[in-house]
C-alpha cells in the first residue's frame, strides 16, 4: 500500500490543545464555524483533535467533551457477533465511495452527510487518507461497513451503515484487528453511543484524548487491507 500523499497544508489556524479548545467550547462541543473542507484543513483538523459536520448550513468543528473511543484491547465481541464475523467477507477501500452513499442516505435518522462532506473525503480517499471496511454478503452485495480517516496509528470512524444484521459491527470488528496488526493505538468513534458501549467504547476527557492523540499521529502509517 502506497503511503498516503500530503496536501497542501491548511491556510487556517486551528486550536490544538485540549486548554483552547476548551476555552472556545465552554459547555458546548463546537470550536468553530466555517474554514473549508480542503484535504490540508481536514488532515490539520484531525491532528488536533476536530472532526466537521455541517450545522445550520455551514461547517462546524466539532471536540466532544468526553469523548467516544473504543480501546483496542477492550473490544467486546458477542457469541452472536462472531457467528456474524463468519457470515460477511471483509473488504478494505475496494468501494469507499458505495460507502459514503450508504451512510449519507437522507432516509436515515439525523443524517448530515452533504454533497460537499462527500466530495472532502472522495479527495482524502484519493490521496490514501481516508479508508473504508466494508461487510459484503456471499452474494457479493455491499451490506454493511464504516468509513474514516487514518493518521500515523489513529483513526477517525466518521460514520457506519448496515442493511443486514450486525454488519456494522462486522466491518468494526475487522477494523480493530487490523489495528492491532498495525500497531496503531487510537480509534476514535466521536460520542459513546449505546450501539458503540456494547462494543467496549468508552469515554475520555479531552485532555486524555488529546494526549493519546498525539502519541498516536506519530507512529508509524497504519496498513489497512492487502499490501
Amino acid at each position: 500500500m502506497p503511503r498516503p500523499l500530503e496536501p497542501p497544508p491548511s491556510r487556517w489556524q486551528f486550536p490544538c490543545t485540549a486548554r483552547a479548545q476548551a476555552a472556545l467550547t465552554g459547555p458546548g462541543e463546537v470550536v468553530g464555524i466555517g474554514a473549508d473542507l480542503q484535504p490540508g484543513s481536514l488532515l490539520a483538523a484531525y491532528r488536533c483533535g476536530l472532526f466537521p459536520m455541517p450545522t445550520g448550513g455551514t461547517i462546524a468543528w466539532w471536540s466532544p467533551d468526553p469523548r467516544g473511543v473504543v480501546p483496542l484491547d477492550g473490544l467486546i465481541v458477542s457469541r452472536s457477533l462472531q457467528r456474524s464475523c463468519r457470515r460477511y467477507e471483509i473488504r478494505f477501500s475496494t468501494a469507499f465511495e458505495e460507502v459514503v452513499a450508504a451512510c449519507a442516505d437522507p432516509r436515515r435518522p439525523g443524517a448530515w452527510i452533504d454533497r460537499q462532506v462527500r466530495s472532502a473525503y472522495q479527495r482524502l480517499y484519493e490521496l490514501g487518507w481516508a479508508h473504508s471496511v466494508e461487510a459484503w454478503a456471499p452474494d457479493n452485495r455491499l451490506v454493511g461497513g464504516l468509513y474514516g480517516v487514518a493518521i500515523g496509528g489513529f483513526f477517525a470512524g466518521e460514520s457506519m451503515f448496515h442493511h443486514e444484521r450486525d454488519a456494522s459491527k462486522v466491518a468494526l470488528v475487522a477494523l480493530v484487528e487490523a489495528m492491532r496488526a498495525g500497531q496503531a493505538s487510537l480509534l476514535d468513534v466521536q460520542w459513546v453511543t449505546p450501539h458503540l458501549a456494547s462494543m467496549g467504547a468508552v469515554a475520555l476527557s479531552r485532555a486524555r484524548y488529546h494526549e493519546a492523540l498525539k502519541a498516536a499521529v506519530q507512529l508509524p502509517q497504519m496498513q489497512l487491507g492487502p499490501a
